[in-house]
C-alpha cells in the first residue's frame, strides 16, 4: 500500500470519527432539546393550571370582596337606623322624665294651694329634683337650681305640727260621745244622795214643829239671778248637741288643714263654750276636754304661702325650647 493510500485511509477513518462524532453530538442535542421541549411544555401547562387557579382564586375574592361590601353598607345602614332610633328613645324618655318632673312640681303647687301642705309640697318637689339629678345633664342644672331656691322658700316656713294637732282633734271627736252632760250628773247626784239618818221618834208637838219649820224654809229661797239654769234636754236633744259639737271640731279640722287660723279659733272657741255649758267639765273627760280645746286654741297655725311658681314656669319653657329646636 502506498503512502497516499494510507494517507488517504487515514484521513477517511478520522471523516468518519468525526462524522460519527458529530452524528452523535446533534443526537444528543436533540433528544436534550426534546427533553427540554417538553419540560417547557409541562412547566406551560402547569402556568396554565396555575393561572386558571390564580383566576379563579381572585374571582372568588372578588365575589367575597363584593358580598363583604354590601354587608358593610347593610351594616352603615342598620347603624344609621339605630342611631336614629337611640335619639328617637333618648328625646321620647328625656320627654318623659320632663313631663313627670311637671307633674310632680303641679302636685307641689296643689299641695301649697288646696292644703298648705307644707311637707308633701316638699316631698313632691324633692322627688323631681332627684328625677333632673338621675338625667344627668348639664343643661338642666338651671331647673335644679330653680327648684332649690324654692324648697328653700318651703324649708323657711314655721313648723307646724298639722298631723298631731289633726290627731288631737280627732280624739276630741272621739270622746265626745263618753262627755256626761251636766243635767245627767245633777239628776245622778239627786238619786245617789246619802241616806240622811233616822231622825228618833218624836212625839205630837215635835213633829208638827218639824212640819212647820220645813214649810216655813221653803217660803224663802236664795237664788243667784246672774247663773241661768239650762232646760233639762230630752235624749233626741242630747244627741243633736253631741253630734253639732263633733261638726264644729270637723270644722275646725278643716280650717287646720286649709291654714284659716282664724276659722280655726272661731271653731274651737264655739265647741269650749259648749263644753263648759252644757257638759260636766268637773269630771274627768269633761276636764280633760276642756283642757284639749284650751291647749289647741293656743297653737298656731298661720303659715304665709310662699311663690313656688319659678320652678314650674322654668320646667314649662325648657319644655317649648326643646320642642322648638326638635323641629
Amino acid at each position: 500500500m502506498s503512502i497516499a493510500q494510507m494517507v488517504l485511509a487515514v484521513v477517511l477513518a478520522i471523516f468518519l470519527w468525526q462524522w460519527f462524532d458529530s452524528h452523535r453530538q446533534i443526537g444528543a442535542m436533540q433528544q436534550e432539546l426534546a427533553r427540554r421541549l417538553a419540560e417547557m411544555e409541562g412547566n406551560s401547562k402547569a402556568g396554565q393550571i396555575l393561572v386558571a387557579q390564580v383566576q379563579e382564586a381572585v374571582r372568588e375574592l372578588s365575589a367575597r370582596a363584593a358580598l363583604l361590601e354590601a354587608r358593610h353598607a347593610e351594616t352603615q345602614s342598620q347603624r344609621a337606623e339605630l342611631d336614629a332610633l337611640y335619639r328617637e328613645l333618648s328625646g321620647s324618655r328625656d320627654e318623659t322624665a320632663l313631663a313627670e318632673v311637671e307633674q310632680m312640681l303641679l302636685i307641689a303647687g296643689q299641695q301649697l294651694q288646696l292644703s298648705a301642705n307644707v311637707r308633701a309640697a316638699l316631698i313632691a318637689m324633692q322627688q323631681a329634683d332627684e328625677r333632673l339629678k338621675r338625667m344627668d345633664r348639664a343643661e338642666l342644672n338651671a331647673l335644679r337650681k330653680a327648684i332649690a331656691r324654692d324648697m328653700d322658700k318651703l324649708r323657711a316656713l314655721p313648723d307646724t305640727d298639722v298631723p298631731g294637732i289633726n290627731l288631737r282633734l280627732d280624739n276630741l271627736v272621739a270622746a265626745v260621745d263618753a262627755l256626761p252632760l251636766s243635767q245627767e250628773t245633777r239628776v245622778a247626784q239627786e238619786k245617789v244622795s246619802p241616806a240622811r239618818a233616822a231622825a228618833p221618834e218624836l212625839d205630837a208637838w215635835q213633829k208638827l214643829l218639824h212640819e212647820i219649820w220645813a214649810e216655813a224654809k221653803q217660803l224663802v229661797r236664795i237664788e243667784n239671778m246672774e247663773k241661768r239654769e239650762l232646760p233639762l234636754l230630752s235624749p233626741l236633744q242630747a244627741f243633736f248637741l253631741r253630734e253639732n259639737l263633733k261638726l264644729r271640731l270637723l270644722s275646725a279640722r278643716l280650717a287646720l288643714l286649709s291654714h284659716d287660723e282664724a276659722g280655726f279659733k272661731r271653731d274651737l272657741q264655739a265647741a269650749q263654750e259648749w263644753v263648759a255649758r252644757y257638759f260636766d267639765t268637773k269630771s274627768g273627760p269633761g276636764a280633760q276636754a276642756v283642757a284639749a280645746l284650751h291647749k289647741l286654741r293656743e297653737s298656731s297655725i298661720r303659715i304665709e304661702i310662699p311663690d313656688i311658681g319659678s320652678s314650674l314656669e322654668a320646667v314649662r319653657n325648657y319644655r317649648v325650647t326643646r320642642e322648638k329646636v326638635a323641629r
